[in-house]
């Protein structure tokens, strides 16, 4: 089976220490994460809803075939990266999406990440009990 390199956009989404790597390709709706389905991958309905966000917004739902690699991080950043994977691979498909897209805050990438662990403290921000006597 020879795949159609030329028609197919790989865009990467990253939350966390997550990464995702997007392969959108025309075709009838159907997913694939690492291998599994988007429903055995992900198998909360909130990192999915998350997830097809920028097809429905952009009104692109089953139009697109998507292959997705992910590693790194837990499932919800895991779900996040792969949204913005998704939406910056639909505004390379379409430029005109970009402003909707924009506006749901799905091109953005968060910044947040863990604190890391301070010295004479037991986690980052967290102080150990005060003794007065």
């Amino acid at each position: 089976m020879a795949v159609d390199t030329k028609n197919q956009i790989q865009k990467v989404g990253r939350r966390k220490t997550a990464r995702a790597r997007v392969l959108l390709r025309p075709g009838e709706g159907s997913w694939k994460v690492n291998g599994r389905t988007l429903e055995e991958y992900f198998p909360r309905e909130t990192h999915r809803i998350r997830i097809v966000e920028a097809l429905k917004v952009t009104g692109l739902e089953g139009q697109f075939d998507v292959l997705v690699r992910v590693d790194g991080g837990g499932l919800t950043g895991q779900a996040d990266s792969v949204r913005m994977g998704l939406a910056r691979a639909i505004v390379e498909h379409d430029e005109e999406t970009r402003p909707v897209l924009r506006e749901k805050g799905l091109l953005t990438r968060d910044p947040r990440k863990v604190e890391r662990k301070k010295p004479g403290r037991p986690k980052a921000r967290k102080r150990f009990q005060f003794s007065k006597r």
